[in-house]
């Protein structure tokens, strides 16, 4: 690990201004960033230690919503009786992720902005545009089973890696942050993540010293929800493919839903048109394959990855069902 300053924050306000340069990180759970160091992957010349801001708290909105801190962990948004009655997508998503060990330190913040897990992006012997610029992209021809298979680019094709954004994506969530000149944004979170373009190291829209303060879930949608992950193990291991699926019918047609994806894209994959294929159409099995179709059509494989592209229909297919059966 190389040498670095280290700064504690004492508020909002001057942790932002202590990282306005591409050189400081901010740190919290540190259960991705202290590994990236260790393998000097990342090297920050600062840390801004925010783990003494008031940011740990889930708050009652007026309108029905919850507001999650930044600092709140995964173990805590996870089994607030509020976050599993209201929106248990995102309770289910949560537990499927990591281990018990991870999620008692992982943040919210935290794990909206973790980094790929690309085999290459962690093997610094080989070239990726994502951690060095300009260098190439060694995914594509190489062991690129975990990549992402839609909105890729052939600079890049690293799969985004967290469970909780996947649901937080379904339920129409919104990022609120500080910035250093004390502005604040609320960023729906679809479109918090870039795409990788021809600069795939520029992986979200927040600016140097932009802070990731809460994260804002609106009243819950109408509908069952169902995450599903499919993964090598039960446990402490990243989505070959998940789902998360919220589903509204009128007797046996479906009258309103919410489809997202991960482990396929750049980023949780919100998917238009699965929702478009299933409005108005018959709970079936047949209707539920349609919008995998739809959901999947612009769909590339890069060989050790094709496999993803039919399980990800079947997983809709699986996912949209258990929701029909619910409701």
């Amino acid at each position: 690990m190389k040498p670095f300053s280290y700064r504690r924050a004492s508020d909002i306000a001057s942790a932002c201004a202590s990282a306005t340069q591409p050189t400081a990180k901010f740190v919290a759970g540190g259960t991705n960033l202290v590994d990236l160091m260790k393998l000097q992957i990342e090297a920050p010349a600062q840390l801004v230690d925010i783990t003494r801001l008031p940011l740990a708290r889930i708050e009652e909105t007026a309108e029905g919503g919850l507001r999650i801190g930044a600092l709140v962990t995964n173990s805590a948004a996870a089994v607030d009786m509020r976050v599993r009655r209201r929106y248990p997508l995102l309770a289910q998503a949560i537990l499927s992720g990591a281990s018990t060990q991870l999620r008692n330190k992982a943040t919210t913040g935290g794990n909206l902005l973790q980094r790929t897990r690309c085999p290459y992006f962690y093997d610094t012997s080989k070239p990726c545009n994502k951690r060095a610029p300009g260098s190439g992209c060694a995914a594509l021809e190489g062991l690129n089973r975990m990549n992402a298979v839609l909105a890729v680019s052939d600079n890049c094709i690293a799969a985004h890696p967290s469970d909780m954004a996947v649901a937080m994506t379904a339920l129409d969530a919104v990022v609120e942050t500080a910035a250093p000149d004390g502005s604040t944004r609320a960023i729906p979170i679809d479109a918090l993540y870039r795409s990788p373009g021809d600069t795939p190291h520029i992986e979200t829209v927040l600016a140097p010293g932009e802070l990731i303060t809460s994260v804002l879930l609106p009243p819950p949608p109408p509908g069952r929800q169902v995450y599903r992950k499919v993964r090598d193990r039960a446990s402490f291991a990243f989505a070959l493919v998940s789902v998360a699926a919220v589903l509204e019918l009128d007797g046996n047609r479906v009258r309103s839903s919410r489809v997202a994806f991960g482990g396929i894209s750049y980023k949780p994959w919100r998917s238009p048109d699965a929702e478009a294929a299933l409005e108005g159409a018959p709970a079936t099995r047949a209707s539920f394959d349609a919008a995998g179709t739809a959901a999947l059509q612009s769909a590339r494989g890069f060989g050790h990855n094709d496999f993803k592209i039919p399980l990800a229909r079947r997983t809709l297919r699986a996912t949209l069902t258990q929701a029909a059966s619910l409701a």
